[in-house]
Formats: C-alpha cells, structure tokens, sequence
C-alpha cells in the first residue's frame, strides 16, 4: 500500500512555496515550487508540490516544459485545461518578457551584438534561419526579417535575396 499523501495544509507555513516566496522572494525557489504556485492546488491524493514534481519529471525539467502543449500536460493525472492552459500562458509570458527590447534602437557594434539581439528568439528553432538585420548609419537596428528558413543544419541563400529588401 502506498504512502498518504502529504497535503499543502499539513506542510508547516514557513517551508510553504507561496510563504517561501514571501519570505526569501522568487530567486530563491526551486523549479518545482515555482510550478506549483502556478498550480495553485493538488489533487485529492496529491499534494501540489508532488504534482509539480511530477511535471517537471514527466518534461524531464524545463527545457521541454518550455515546447509543451495543451494535450501533453492535460495527459498528466491532474492536470485539466484550466493548470494547461495556465501554464502554457506563463512560459509564453517568461519568453515574452525575456525577448522585451525598450523602445530605443538597438545599437549594433559588433557580430556579438547582433548576434544577443536574435539569440533568445532562435536559440530553440529546429531549422537553420538566415535572418538579416537592417541598420541605419547610426548602426541602429531599424527592421529584422527572416530572409530563408533551411534544413536542419543548413540555409543556402542567394546574395540577391539579402539585397532585395
């Protein structure tokens, strides 16, 4: 017979995720309090901590939490629509926030720079893109355009289709 499960309301206050973040702040949380704060609840035989827990090792951690979909999460035993669709929100949220660029040009200096200015947004693509950034003479960036989306490993492209736009 397995263990009772251990509920939220039983875990003393202080080592609560939501009192923990409180407390110590978000820096200071581990993956899996942070999802089960998202969470909000458990089941009636889990505990939210244990169902985060079990997420994050269904996904094997956050790295394909991040590509997941509604029907993957809400194939996991106590995840509904509703915790799917919450979490889908908060990683696109996260991605969202991490790609802001104020609204001042972005200035290029060097390949690094132009290469930060794209690595967020296509460190995770399965094809290779060729992606031109046009600047202006202050080497501020002023339109990004995709120009060729290639094969895995590869993108072929022809000087007239950088020049053309």
């Amino acid at each position: 017979m397995s263990e009772p499960a251990v509920m939220i309301k039983n875990v003393p206050v202080q080592d609560r995720p939501r009192e923990r973040l409180l407390q110590l702040g978000p820096k200071h949380l581990s993956n899996q309090e942070l999802v089960a704060i998202l969470l909000g609840t458990g089941t009636r035989n889990e505990s939210v901590v244990t169902l985060a827990q079990r997420i994050l090792m269904h996904f094997e951690g956050l790295k394909l939490l991040r590509d997941s979909t509604i029907e993957e999460l809400t194939a996991i035993k106590g995840i509904g629509t509703a915790k799917g669709v919450l979490i889908l929100a908060a990683i696109e949220l996260g991605s969202r926030m991490h790609q802001f660029r104020p609204l001042e040009k972005y200035v290029i200096r060097s390949p690094e720079d132009g290469a930060d200015y794209v690595m967020e947004e296509m460190r995770n693509l399965n094809q290779e893109h060729f992606v031109c950034l046009f600047l202006n003479t202050k080497n501020q960036i002023i339109h990004r355009q995709t120009i060729f989306i290639g094969s895995l490993n590869a993108s072929i492209v022809h000087p007239r289709e950088v020049v053309r736009p």
